[in-house]
């Protein structure tokens, strides 16, 4: 506790002043804090010192490491596009270990159960600690206390904005690469291990001091359509694999059978059509998770039957999204993320269905994004409070197991709606606060049970533009009161100590919540 100084936020939550060593401003309020200065850049560099045939190809990545400069306390970067099949970031950071580099700092864009030896490397003093989304085994790691530095938790936006702020300076950046060619302009959409976009990985292709795209798919140039553009990239790595691409497919993404979560999806699409959102030319977001996928079957039937089509749909690509941009019902896929191999085809082949970037979709630090035009998004959460905050980094328990994603910049759609169950393995998900603060309630529109649709006070046009609909619309005051009576009582407070392991950052880098050790 000693070695940390701390302030309460705007938000009324206890935060660290400094964090890995670094000067931080506390959350400010919803568009309180006021960016100055002008984005980084990466060094200038000439062409006299890379090859005039543009062959960038080196044997393999330790010494592409070593080129690049590699040593003691840097900052590595890697993306999650091949999600729980990745073998490219874990295969880099045994890399620098072997070299006998110590004090990396990760920083990838998600981490996933495949990358748990991290936890190895961790505790053999090669990685120092991890700053991003920190799922699973990375996420327990963290809350016990056993990684040496404070984790750091962004959204996809969030990464962006810290790389082209300077708040986080990567030294090397590792792409994987599903097609690449040996000056380096690489893409998702195409070869054997394809995942789709590239887009989290193209802000460090742009802003890291180097570059190294391993692939294992080389074509004769040009690599055609280039997501990454071999100017930014110094080294060439072709590898056996570079993932697994079936395990792009995470067991979320499959429409839900439970009757609860089905009845909530129901709710959520009848509220979009009856609250007139559902209209020639809107648009929506919904994720991969099983409410949200039934969401967009239950949507796209009722579009049908309203002759409606959207103008576009974000993603978070699947099937079912796929599914309504062949069937004419949506012009357009704008696709951030690709979850599952039927969207890989699509936007390989389909010139409607296109790749994005965190840039385009999120960045807060930006002349305006893609969020806040996307007419409604459903997105989980693991808890409500009734003051309508959200919190989807830690459970119950107070242990942090999920990354943040895009949650929080898709916040700032007109309409957000979160559905979850109002009980998960018996635990109420409504409590009276949130044990960790992702997302403040003024931007939290509607909270969907199958108990019935909470819409924030705030929100008088929703709830005028919903009245006398055959909807369960309730305070949400009542509906956590009547689980608490079916439940047996309140949940139990988490068990914390009072030292910090890792911060929520918001979307304009302003430090939101703490997370706090795990008690006994």
């Amino acid at each position: 506790m000693n070695e940390f100084e701390f302030i309460q936020n705007a938000a009324g939550r206890t935060v660290p002043t400094t964090v890995n060593g670094k000067a931080q401003t506390p959350y400010q309020g919803v568009g309180g804090f006021e960016p100055s200065g002008i984005k980084q850049a990466p060094p200038i560099r000439t062409c006299r010192d890379y090859p005039g045939d543009g062959d960038k190809r080196v044997p393999d990545l330790e010494t592409a490491l070593k080129k690049c400069g590699l040593r003691d306390g840097m900052t590595i970067s890697s993306h999650h596009h091949l999600r729980n099949g990745d073998k490219v970031a874990l295969k880099a950071l045994e890399a620098a270990g072997e070299l006998g580099v110590k004090d990396l700092m990760w920083f990838p864009s998600a981490s996933f159960p495949c990358h748990e030896p991290v936890i190895d490397l961790m505790d053999q003093g090669v990685v120092h600690h991890i700053e991003g989304s920190m799922n699973g085994p990375l996420g327990r790691y963290t809350s016990e206390g056993k990684m040496r530095g404070l984790g750091v938790l962004r959204s996809h936006g969030g990464r962006w904005q810290a790389i082209q702020d300077g708040d986080v300076h990567i030294d090397i950046a590792v792409i994987a690469a599903p097609t690449a060619d040996a000056f380096g302009n690489a893409n998702g959409s195409h070869g054997p291990s394809a995942c789709g976009s590239l887009g989290f990985a193209l802000a460090d292709s742009i802003y890291a001091d180097h570059v190294i795209v391993v692939t294992d798919n080389l074509v004769p140039f040009p690599c055609l359509p280039w997501q990454i553009q071999g100017n930014n990239v110094d080294f060439v790595v072709e590898v056996d694999s570079i993932g697994d691409p079936s395990k792009i497919v995470s067991g979320t993404t499959q429409i839900t059978k439970s009757p609860d979560r089905l009845l909530i999806a129901e709710y959520v699409a009848r509220f979009v059509r009856d609250a007139g959102i559902m209209r020639e030319g809107f648009s929506f977001q919904a994720g991969a998770g099983g409410i949200a996928l039934a969401f967009a079957q239950y949507l796209k039937e009722m579009m049908v039957d309203a002759g409606v089509k959207a103008r576009f749909v974000r993603g978070g690509s699947t099937q079912y999204l796929v599914e309504m941009l062949e069937q004419g019902l949506t012009d357009f896929i704008l696709d951030g993320q690709t979850f599952d191999l039927a969207a890989v085809e699509s936007i390989a082949s389909n010139p409607h269905h296109v790749p994005t970037s965190p840039f385009t979709s999120y960045n807060y630090h930006g002349k305006g994004n893609f969020a806040s035009m996307v007419d409604a998004v459903v997105l989980g959460a693991t808890e409500v409070d009734v003051n309508f905050n959200g919190n989807v980094n830690t459970h119950s328990d107070g242990a942090l197991l999920h990354g943040i994603g895009g949650w929080q910049n898709c916040l700032f759609s007109p309409c957000t709606i979160l559905a979850v169950p109002a009980v998960r393995d018996r635990i109420p998900v409504l409590v009276d606060e949130v044990t960790t603060l992702t997302g403040p309630g003024e931007l939290i529109d509607v909270v969907v049970t199958e108990r019935g649709i909470a819409i924030n006070p705030r929100r008088e046009d929703l709830i005028d533009a919903v009245e006398g609909s055959s909807l369960p619309i309730r305070p949400i005051e009542e509906i956590k009161a009547e689980v608490e009576e079916i439940i047996g009582g309140k949940p139990q407070k988490p068990k914390l100590t009072d030292r910090p392991v890792a911060v929520i950052k918001w979307v304009d880098g302003t430090v939101l919540d703490t997370v706090w050790q795990l008690g006994e």
